[in-house]
């Protein structure tokens, strides 16, 4: 069944804070990895995954057996060249504390609209439960294509080690 969006108007944004940046989209995604929100560090820096405890770009390079680079523009051609689009399913919410799961009253980016919009999107992937969990909470799944969940490449999540975290994607993205 595809439904863009459970919720009815009642959640407009207008006393929400945004909390997400734009997507970031290749011609011909194959691969949607959706994060929760973008914490601090990366509001500051206006970056997807800017803190550098975290571990996201280092396992995307490692998946895609590229030579790593800390320069954001080099990280994005690295996505859109490998068919990676990203984005977080929060576009509003009021902010609680820091962390992936202090967002309350949220409003989410239109995920489904744009997965409708590139046929080539074969598979999404939450990276890490609370995304997924927020996603199902607003949306249901669209037919043909393949869900993930992986873990949380935070810096928050400690309970793994950056090598379990890496094996854990590298056998999941198709």
């Amino acid at each position: 069944m595809n439904k863009s969006n459970k919720n009815n108007d009642s959640n407009l944004p207008y006393l929400k804070e945004r909390v997400c940046f734009d997507p970031i989209l290749p011609l011909y995604p194959k691969i949607f990895i959706i994060g929760t929100k973008p914490g601090n560090q990366e509001l500051r820096k206006q970056e997807y995954y800017a803190n550098n405890g975290n571990s996201f770009w280092k396992i995307i390079y490692e998946v895609t057996e590229e030579v790593f680079s800390k320069n954001y523009a080099d990280r994005i051609d690295l996505l859109k060249r490998n068919h990676i689009a990203i984005w977080d399913i929060c576009q509003f919410g009021e902010r609680v504390r820091p962390g992936a799961s202090n967002v309350k009253n949220e409003v989410p980016n239109p995920i489904n609209e744009i997965v409708q919009m590139y046929p080539s999107v074969k598979q999404i992937i939450f990276n890490g439960q609370k995304a997924h969990d927020l996603y199902f909470k607003h949306f249901t799944e669209i037919e043909g294509i393949i869900y993930e969940v992986v873990l949380s490449t935070s810096p928050a999540n400690t309970r793994f080690s950056f090598r379990e975290k890496l094996n854990n994607w590298k056998t999941t993205i198709l």
